[in-house]
């Protein structure tokens, strides 16, 4: 799948040594519920089931390359998909700094979500932002999200708690 400069391409054996770095940097544990950090085994295991589709498995990642630069900047997952009721979660990450606020997560978003609602045929989309991530959501609302409400005290952090957002898109 392609978007102007970005290309979403499928987990392969090579992205290891990436994905190990992101998963394990704390940094980003808040953001995607992270506790601990995972090993490369565990790691190895999920590149290698992830030939399995996202109806045996409920979640597909994606690896976002940038086309021009020949480089993996970061990752796009849903996740909860429910083909049931026709919706799945949906998450990013530009693990690669250097990439940020320069309109390739923008990109990648529009191209999972016209995967979404043309070929996965899904009703709608939703994505959970903490209330202090004004990157996200100014980056979601840009894609037509709407906040439909706000989960209070949802995230435990050594300051105390956050509330957290609940966006959606509807495939009208």
């Amino acid at each position: 799948m392609k978007y102007k400069n970005i290309k979403l391409r499928a987990l392969e054996p090579e992205d290891l040594e990436l994905l190990y770095e992101w998963e394990n940097n704390d940094s980003y544990w808040l953001i995607s519920n992270t506790v601990s950090p995972f090993s490369r085994y565990t790691l190895k295991r999920y590149i290698e089931n992830s030939h399995k589709n996202i109806y045996e498995t409920g979640q597909l990642r994606l690896m976002i390359d940038h086309i021009e630069d020949k480089v993996t900047i970061g990752t796009i997952d849903l996740f909860e998909f429910d083909p049931f009721h026709k919706r799945a979660g949906i998450g990013i990450l530009l693990g690669n700094e250097s990439y940020r606020r320069k309109g390739y997560s923008s990109m990648s978003l529009t191209c999972l979500i016209k995967y979404c609602f043309k070929t996965l045929q899904l009703h709608q989309l939703y994505c959970n932002i903490l209330v202090n991530n004004c990157e996200s959501i100014d980056l979601f609302k840009k894609q037509g999200f709407v906040r439909i409400g706000i989960k209070k005290d949802w995230i435990k952090t050594s300051d105390g708690y956050l509330d957290e957002y609940l966006f959606q898109l509807i495939n009208e």
